[in-house]
């Protein structure tokens, strides 16, 4: 495990303050789930932490002038703060309308234009900021990447969605990320005063080996910035996202932008909090929203203790393993 004092592995230097105004539109969905007084034993807190926070998801309708998306993304990151959001999300390619024709037009470097403003918003609102995706350039390839960066200002974390949404389902939806983009190969987690937070993209949800491994690896949130559409929204949204919270006994929420019916991939919305029970905290409609959440730690130590599914798991028949850091 990192070490606590170190806010996560990917730090970088020359992030700068500035602000940003635009209009912002709210709505609210907000839990306080039930506390427990007995942590489970499994349960790893990083340094000092704090047993309840605030979680804001911001679903937000994206339009394909990309400076208006970012200066309307920095207004509700403000609001969300000022309403006691510690740990803020966005969407899945938050600046950028989704499609494999508009990568290789939006993408950027990191740092660079988007994820600079990003960085200004959170070191002015004292947050961690999960800033959802964007199309990425490095070295002649796209890759569909999350920054997150700290209450200073500082890169913490940058994950490349490493599985690719390629699916072909006759007479509903075809998809081929990989016409454009290339997976990334590595995993992301990073810590806060709060907890340990793992991060996925998207389709990154179906795969349950992640989320188990960064369960071993301490994490008790995962956030999956992710754009569902008609056809799997309804079908697979929420299930996953439960599934993958019971399954590894954590907080899952995902962060999808708000559904706009005259564009040509049409996301689910729904962004949404799911608890260590599977319950459903917090979700939104369809429409651009902010959803708070309060997550409480000693809920999930709860869980953990009454269900100790981590020490009975058979280690000796079976195991998920990392290949690779």
């Amino acid at each position: 495990n990192a070490d606590p004092s170190t806010p996560g592995r990917a730090r970088e230097e020359g992030w700068g303050v500035a602000s940003d105004a635009g209009p912002a539109h709210r709505s609210v969905a907000e839990v306080r789930p039930d506390s427990s007084s007995q942590p489970a034993p499994q349960v790893v807190l990083v340094g000092r932490a704090m047993a309840t926070f605030r979680l804001a998801l911001i679903q937000l309708q994206i339009s394909s002038v990309k400076s208006d998306n970012v200066t309307r993304a920095c207004s509700f990151i403000r609001e969300a703060a000022t309403q006691g959001a510690k740990i803020v999300s966005l969407p899945e390619c938050f600046n950028s309308p989704y499609g494999t024709k508009y990568f290789p037009e939006y993408a950027e470097k990191i740092p660079g234009e988007s994820t600079q403003r990003l960085s200004e918003v959170a070191k002015e609102c004292s947050i961690y900021l999960i800033g959802g995706s964007i199309p990425e350039e490095d070295a002649g390839k796209l890759y569909n990447t999350c920054a997150v960066f700290g209450p200073d200002g500082t890169l913490l974390a940058k994950y490349r969605k490493i599985h690719l949404f390629d699916i072909d389902v006759p007479g509903k939806i075809t998809f081929q990320e990989s016409e454009t983009l290339s997976p990334g190969d590595s995993f992301s987690t990073f810590d806060t005063p709060y907890c340990r937070v793992g991060l996925g993209i998207c389709y990154d949800m179906r795969f349950a080996e992640l989320a188990q491994i960064y369960a071993q690896r301490g994490c008790q949130l995962l956030v999956y910035p992710g754009a569902f559409n008609l056809t799997t929204g309804p079908a697979h949204w929420e299930l996953l996202q439960r599934s993958r919270a019971v399954d590894n006994q954590v907080y899952v929420a995902t962060a999808s932008p708000a559904r706009d019916d005259e564009a040509s991939y049409v996301a689910w919305g729904h962004s949404t909090v799911v608890n260590p029970w599977g319950e459903v905290l917090a979700k939104a409609g369809t429409e651009e929203a902010i959803v708070y959440s309060d997550i409480d730690l000693k809920k999930l130590a709860e869980i953990r203790q009454q269900m100790p599914v981590f020490r009975q798991k058979r280690s000796d028949l079976y195991a998920v393993e990392m290949k690779k850091p």
